[in-house]
């Protein structure tokens, strides 16, 4: 009987140290706190505005929206591609009319020459995919659709040049038992793939969620968000496109999307709390807390924005524009527009 009595002991201490575990690495205990810094310059209207990329050359975002929230409200779920001139005051979008349907997450914008920009874009229609197209100002071309077995949870993408591009999977396991592993014991089975214009190589493994992926200013490093381990990856590019890992950096956050802004700092989305997050994306709450995260030269991090979710819930993408901030969301049903008092 004493035996069985550790055993269980045991067991239940096993418990409880899971259960702290799982709380205090996924931002449960954190206390957020409203900025009150900022006022409101204009709310978009737009479901699911979950990333966004800005040309700071020819001013003007194009957004991606999914309307993640539409089975919890009985609607339609419809997703697509918009383009916003940054430089109007009154914020009107313009919408990407697309010859493919589509149900779009990340994307990754790339100049060609003076009138064209390439366009990729994670889809999760029917079956997930990269699509790549070419944008004339406000008209959009389907180039090439790809599909792999590489392309096993596609999160974002960014492109290397013309040809090439790197994406992450969020997830390294599909069944509901690896999925459920990974999200509440942080399995880091995620990864980032790189494609080469023919081959899709895995470059780097080990990531807890790979989330959102950018190059650096000068090229010369892929930067990797793992909310799962409130931490940003950084990798030095290889000629070929391999990668080599240099480090992590711990910012304290979920971070979701990676924009640079023109100094080339890193801005971020990101969820404080991921179990407030997965309640909030899985209907059984009305919000999750939100939080912007800005990386200034490789190491300094700061928190620029937080909100409990009440206003913005589920920032999921953030990027400057001369004096203002642009915060998109996962499910609200607009993207905010933001300029210090």
């Amino acid at each position: 009987m004493k035996k069985l009595g550790r055993i269980f002991l045991i067991v239940i201490l096993l418990l409880v140290a899971f259960v702290l575990y799982t709380l205090s690495s996924t931002g449960y205990f954190r206390e957020i706190t409203n900025t009150e810094q900022y006022k409101v310059i204009a709310e978009v209207p737009l479901f699911g505005a979950e990333d966004f990329t800005i040309s700071y050359e020819d001013a003007f975002m194009i957004i991606s929206s999914d309307d993640r929230g539409a089975k919890y409200h009985e609607r339609k779920r419809e997703g697509g591609l918009y383009l916003l001139p940054l430089d109007s005051p009154s914020f009107e979008l313009i919408e990407l009319e697309s010859p493919i349907p589509m149900l779009p997450h990340g994307i990754s914008l790339l100049k060609l020459d003076s009138t064209k920009y390439q366009l990729l874009v994670v889809s999760h229609y029917e079956s997930h995919t990269i699509k790549k197209f070419e944008l004339y100002g406000d008209s959009l071309v389907h180039i090439e659709t790809f599909q792999d077995d590489a392309i096993v949870s596609p999160n974002d993408v960014v492109a290397l040049d013309e040809s090439c591009f790197y994406f992450t999977n969020d997830h390294g396991y599909t069944s509901k038992v690896g999925l459920l592993a990974e999200n509440y014991l942080g399995l880091a089975v995620s990864d980032v793939t790189f494609y080469d214009g023919q081959n899709y190589v895995r470059v780097a493994s080990g990531i807890a969620y790979a989330n959102g992926i950018n190059i650096s200013k000068d090229q010369s490093q892929l930067l990797v968000a793992s909310p799962r381990s409130f931490s940003l990856r950084f990798y030095n590019i290889e000629k070929d496109g391999t990668l080599i890992f240099d480090r992590s950096l711990d910012v304290g956050s979920g971070i979701d999307n990676i924009e640079l802004d023109q100094k080339g700092n890193l801005w971020m989305g990101s969820h404080p709390s991921l179990l407030a997050f997965t309640a909030y994306s899985g209907g059984k709450k009305e919000f999750a807390p939100s939080e912007v995260i800005v990386v200034e030269n490789g190491n300094k991090v700061s928190s620029v924005y937080e909100n409990d979710g009440s206003f913005i819930a589920g920032s999921s993408v953030a990027a400057p524009y001369k004096d203002l901030i642009f915060i998109g969301t996962v499910m609200d049903d607009r993207m905010v527009v933001l300029k210090k008092k």
